[in-house]
Parts: C-alpha cells; sequence; structure tokens
C-alpha cells in the first residue's frame, strides 16, 4: 500500500518564491513520468524525509495534489545542501504498476563470517545492486548470508538467491563480499604506502641554504 503524501502545485517559479517556499518548510520538487507533461509542486520537506526513513528509498508514495486525482510515484533524485545538510529539491517520477522498472537496492550483509572469527578480514565492494521489478515488488533490501565463508572465500551475484518477483541485472562475476587473509591486507596497504609520493628530505634545508 502506497504512502500517501499532500502536494501543492508550484505556480511562481521564480528565486523568491523558492525561498520563501522552503523556509516555510515546503520542499520545490518536479513531478514527471513517460508521456507526462513535467509539474511543478511541492511538499512538506519533513513529512518526506520521515516517508523515506521509514518505508525506504523505493517507498511507492501516492502524491495527493490539490484538486487533482492522486498519483503513485517513486522519489527519483533529491539535492542536499551541502552545509545545512537539507533537502532543497527532490524529483518523482510517475510509476505505472503494472510495468517493470530498474532501480538500485541496498545489499545488507548477515551473520559473522567463519573467516574472520578465524583472522581473516572481510571486504565488501559492493554496496547496492540493479534490480529490475514491478513497483510494489521492489525489495526494500537484498541480505547476504556470510557465516559460511572461509579464508579466501567470496560471494558474487552469481551466487544469490533467485527471486520469482525482481530480477539482478549487475554482472553475475561481480563480487559482493570476500574473506581476505590477514598477510593480504598487510600486502595491500604496504603497496598503497610505497606507491605514494616520497617526500623531500632535504627540500626546506636547500632552501635556506640558498636563502643565505
Amino acid at each position: 500500500m502506497a504512502v500517501k503524501l499532500k502536494a501543492d502545485r508550484r505556480e511562481d517559479l521564480t528565486k523568491s518564491a523558492t525561498k520563501e517556499a522552503r523556509n516555510k518548510g515546503r520542499l520545490p520538487a518536479v513531478l514527471y513520468g513517460k508521456g507526462k507533461e513535467p509539474k511543478t509542486i511541492s511538499l512538506d520537506s519533513i513529512e518526506l524525509v520521515k516517508t523515506v526513513r521509514d518505508e525506504g528509498r523505493n517507498a511507492i508514495i501516492s502524491l495527493d495534489i490539490e484538486g487533482e486525482s492522486p498519483v503513485d510515484v517513486m522519489l527519483h533524485e533529491y539535492q542536499m545542501d551541502p552545509i545545512k545538510e537539507e533537502l532543497i529539491h527532490a524529483d518523482f517520477y510517475i510509476v505505472d504498476m503494472s510495468e517493470e522498472m530498474d532501480v538500485e537496492v541496498s545489499l545488507r550483509l548477515d551473520g559473522e563470517a567463519e573467516g574472520v572469527r578465524d583472522g581473516g578480514v572481510l571486504q565488501q565492494p559492493l554496496y547496492v545492486l540493479q534490480v529490475r521489478a514491478k513497483p510494489r515488488e521492489i525489495p526494500e533490501e537484498i541480505a547476504v548470508d556470510i557465516s559460511e565463508l572461509k579464508v579466501g572465500d567470496s560471494i558474487t551475484v552469481a551466487d544469490l538467491k533467485t527471486s520469482d518477483t525482481y530480477e539482478v541485472l549487475d554482472d553475475p562475476e561481480t563480487t559482493i563480499a570476500t574473506i581476505l587473509a590477514p598477510d593480504t591486507v598487510e600486502d595491500i596497504e604496504e603497496s598503497a604506502d610505497e606507491n605514494q609520493e616520497p617526500e623531500l628530505v632535504g627540500a626546506e634545508e636547500d632552501t635556506d641554504e640558498e636563502n643565505k
């Protein structure tokens, strides 16, 4: 069931009007979709943040725009103020509940790997998966059990359980998690240190000599 949020049409697109809307807690946004004319709207910023926090990034939102029929949407993109760390703009995409769409879904590693208990180091190169599914069948996250991983073992996309409701689009050979031996981690760190630019030890002394 879609989460309901109220929205207003935003007709005045001047900077002063946009600033005033933000000062009142209203988030400027654009609503668009396949074969649809884009609409400029505004909605309560705090309510949107709460919805995404509680329901997830891929939540289906029923936008109730004053004077219009409710429309099902998903949050497509958003912009943050880097200083205030507040939402300043959002894009909503109108979804067709009967059509599949491509989205990003978070990966969660479950369990303590056997290899970690033996002194190995867990590395997770992949944190999100590209998934294709109908809007109501998009998983909030995908869990991966790593408890049986030993030192030297890896889990790839190909190892994930298949699902009847969604399709994973990532390359099957992409590594999700691996357990490295401690000496391998040390070799990687030492290699990184060796590739750093050497410090010019005598540079300051040479400059002082030239200035005398």
